[in-house]
């Protein structure tokens, strides 16, 4: 088969396609021929070395497919050969063909494409295990999403519409700031315009819920003092860097909670109880149109270059996606 490789990290550059062996999927597991992948910074970051596969997990890049069953382990029950499924995968995303654990797997929604579907694991799993299981979410809180046109900004915005919450976000440019208020949120901030904190406290000087975040340095001190008291800040990602000046002083007295999770690492059990309630939650949405995936751009397996370098761009709304 067909898989994305690299010798050694680097730019994008680096990356190239070779020919290895098709994965034999173990007992609880599911050969995927892979229709789609999601390209997710996760990637990026294992490409530039700074993020190495966990054990047992796949050196090929990709963390969520899209295709069609080829072949089934002995102790799979709920799949068969040639259904279309979408997969939260532990790596090995980026070729023709991939193996996903059972937990993690499931039949693609009515009326989403493939190349839709490859977009729904990684961003949708993070953005309710944060959001509602880990933040604790209830209805109508105030909750700021840093980064809301990427794949995760445009899940968690859909998700906290379902609690009825009011939602504000940073964006970096004019065209972002325009779909995140045509998708209802209230308060749509261009940070390279505007400080998010001061227009925040001048729109709201009561204070915010939660916070999630995926910038980190000079944000997470502007986070805490945006928070009311018992507020939430979760981080899931430091673009700006994870080793930042801290006056816990601020948490102490507004008894805050500071947390932060990665997805990766997790066992197929926890994974599984995600998608358990994805699929009470928001599968139906996606059947009937209420929630959305939205794909950026389209990129060929050979094209897996250039759909990295779209990434680094920053100016992508929603998923970029190789088409396989």
């Amino acid at each position: 088969m067909k898989a994305v490789h690299f010798d050694s990290p680097g730019p994008p550059n680096v990356l190239k396609i070779i020919e290895t062996k098709i994965p034999e999927p173990k007992d609880n597991e599911i050969l995927i021929k892979v229709k789609c992948a999601g390209v997710n910074r996760p990637d990026l970051i294992q490409r530039e070395g700074s993020y190495p596969a966990p054990p047992g997990h796949s050196k090929i890049l990709g963390l969520e497919v899209s295709g069609i069953v080829a072949k089934i382990g002995k102790k799979v029950k709920n799949f068969k050969k040639n259904q279309k499924i979408a997969a939260l995968v532990d790596g090995g995303g980026y070729a023709e063909f991939c193996v996903a654990n059972q937990k993690q797997t499931f039949l693609i929604p009515k009326n989403i494409s493939f190349n839709e579907a490859a977009s729904i694991p990684e961003c949708f799993f993070t953005a309710w295990s944060n959001l509602v299981d880990r933040g604790e979410l209830k209805k109508n809180q105030k909750v700021l999403i840093h980064g809301g046109t990427s794949g995760i900004g445009l899940a968690s915005i859909q998700i906290l519409k379902l609690f009825n919450s009011t939602i504000f976000t940073t964006v970096g440019n004019s065209t972002k700031e325009k779909f995140c208020k045509e998708l209802g949120v209230k308060k749509v901030i261009n940070y390279k315009k505007k400080d998010f904190f001061e227009e925040i406290k001048k729109f709201d000087t009561d204070g915010l819920d939660l916070i999630l975040d995926i910038v980190g340095g000079d944000y997470v001190m502007k986070n805490i003092n945006l928070l009311k008291k018992e507020g939430k800040l979760i981080n899931i990602a430091f673009q700006n860097g994870s080793k930042i000046e801290l006056n816990l002083m601020k948490v102490m007295l507004k008894r805050l909670t500071i947390t932060g999770s990665t997805l990766r690492i997790r066992d197929s059990a926890f994974k599984g109880e995600i998608l358990g309630k994805l699929k009470k939650k928001v599968f139906p949405s996606f059947e009937n149109g209420s929630i959305k995936c939205y794909i950026d751009s389209v990129f060929r397996l050979d094209q897996v270059i250039q759909a990295h370098k779209r990434l680094y761009e920053g100016s992508h709304i929603g998923k970029v996606i190789l088409n396989v």
